[in-house]
């Protein structure tokens, strides 16, 4: 059982906790503060990613470039032109089968049907090569013209990220830096763990 003196000192000592625990609050008014105002230079814009993801919708790249990673530009430039020159030759391809199987549907000559002297015809693409051709040109044009939208919609993204991560303190007080610590007490069982420190 418990004493009566054992009972005190825990309430004493949860008492003492609760009024060391409380903090003093002083308010002043009326004070004047006199000087110039620095300004950091890396101060927090929050409308910089906004600026950036606006940049990027305009005219792709342009985010990165808003951003200072120039070199994510060129990067930008060659994924979504390459999806737009793919949809565009699919595109081509495309409209080209569909017009010879339109003029062999109608009855007519098209650019696969050759004339030899004698009268005769010959198919160098047959009727289900020409279906089978605009079917692939197709699936291929449309993903095409997918991938050139998510690009699109990716370099937005990226740029807006961009910006926001580019506001915060990455000085080396904040870096990572893993290390080995042996255990100079127990050699018999070898451990792993992890030790993260943080220096401001």
């Amino acid at each position: 059982m418990f004493s009566l003196k054992k009972i005190l000192f825990i309430l004493g000592v949860f008492i003492s906790v609760g009024i060391n625990a409380q903090k003093d609050s002083i308010t002043v008014d009326n004070i004047k503060v006199t000087g110039a105002i620095k300004i950091n230079s890396n101060y927090f814009n929050p409308l910089s990613p906004a600026k950036a993801a606006f940049y990027s919708a305009i005219l792709p790249g342009l985010g990165q470039m808003y951003n200072k990673k120039y070199w994510k530009a060129p990067v930008v430039w060659g994924a979504m032109g390459t999806s737009i020159y793919f949809y565009l030759d699919n595109n081509k391809e495309y409209n080209r089968y569909r017009t010879a199987f339109k003029l062999r549907e109608a009855g007519l000559k098209d650019e696969f049907t050759t004339i030899e002297e004698d009268g005769s015809t010959t198919l160098l693409i047959s009727r289900n090569g020409l279906i089978s051709a605009q079917k692939t040109l197709k699936s291929n044009r449309d993903l095409s013209l997918l991938t050139t939208l998510v690009f699109y919609v990716l370099q937005i993204v990226e740029a807006s990220v961009n910006a926001h991560l580019l506001q915060f303190n990455t000085n080396d007080n904040l870096s990572f830096s893993p290390t080995i610590i042996s255990n100079s007490n127990r050699y018999e069982i070898p451990k792993v763990g992890l030790k993260f420190k943080l220096s401001f």
